[in-house]
């Protein structure tokens, strides 16, 4: 597949993207008390609630990076072959 220069930055822009908004969900999910079998924050032990979260965001790190790894590849392709069409 040959991936065109518009194509690739769109898909490092999600790469990018993803790590951008993940990290934040995970401090949100991490704050809440149902994450929590006490009900405090970081007393008890951790609720499913928390553990399913976790395995969400791990789960989206890791395809928002891949994706974001093949745009990068898509560009430098596209530089190699001189694709100066960004569409």
């Amino acid at each position: 597949m040959v991936l065109t220069r518009g194509w690739s930055l769109f898909l490092v822009g999600v790469g990018g993207w993803t790590w951008v908004i993940w990290p934040r969900f995970a401090v949100a999910i991490w704050n809440d008390p149902r994450a929590w079998s006490a009900g405090t924050v970081g007393d008890g032990a951790p609720t499913s609630f928390l553990w399913v979260h976790a395995l969400l965001i791990a789960a989206s790190l890791a395809i928002g990076t891949t994706v974001g790894l093949l745009g990068v590849r898509g560009w430098r392709a596209a530089r190699r072959r001189g694709d100066a069409a960004g569409v």
